[in-house]
């Protein structure tokens, strides 16, 4: 029975790494101006709605059998891109994104240099600015770093080093022609999803109850 239990948690876990695989949300793409390796996590790209309630263990299984290794002992950078993300569809929540960080290993941690959080939007700043001291360790919030267009990334990462996705491309664009979007006093016509319906009330207060 307890062999049977094994196994049937070895294929699970190998099913959602391969749904992981798949979908490209999390790749490791060169390296930042100061040659540490990038790790481009998509949101738009991760499925979370397939992984359904497997997302907190799913995240942590990847990062540990296929990001890790593929880094090695190098120092690293995340480039998170936000565009576009819906909570419903492809958002884990933030209980399983604070629970990938924490179960990465000591020095992992402290070889994470900065996670570059791309078109973050006025609601998720303040999401961050107000809970996000609680929801992280220092050492993480310390390194977070906002980029509202892809043109302040590109101070440090080069272009030619990272593939961006082209719902990044189209949001940039988008923010351009109507720069009021990025206070929340303009939205698009798809309800803002890419910032307010990723980062709202009850998501924020079932991944407090989480923790």
């Amino acid at each position: 029975m307890v062999e049977l239990i094994h196994e049937t948690d070895d294929a699970m876990a190998a099913e959602t790494e391969l749904l992981l695989k798949r979908s490209r949300a999390i790749t490791v793409h060169g390296h930042d101006k100061l040659g540490r390796a990038v790790v481009r996590i998509v949101g738009k790209y991760f499925p979370a709605r397939a992984l359904s309630g497997r997302a907190e263990e799913a995240l942590r299984g990847y990062v540990r059998r296929c990001v890790l290794p593929e880094i090695g002992e190098s120092e690293f950078v995340v480039v998170y891109v936000h565009s576009l993300v819906d909570r419903g569809d492809n958002f884990p929540g933030v209980a399983a994104i604070r629970s990938a960080y924490e179960s990465l290993p000591a020095d992992a941690k402290e070889r994470l240099r900065a996670v570059y959080f791309v078109h973050p939007g006025i609601q998720t700043r303040l999401f961050f600015a107000t809970l996000g001291r609680f929801l992280f360790s220092s050492g993480l919030y310390e390194k977070l770093r906002y980029m509202s267009r892809l043109e302040y990334l590109w101070e440090h990462v080069s272009k030619g080093e990272m593939e961006v996705p082209e719902c990044a491309r189209r949001h940039d664009e988008e923010l351009e022609r109507r720069p009021l979007m990025d206070y929340g006093i303009e939205a698009n016509d798809r309800r803002c999803m890419f910032d307010a319906a990723s980062m709202d009330t009850s998501s924020s207060l079932h991944s407090l109850r989480c923790i």
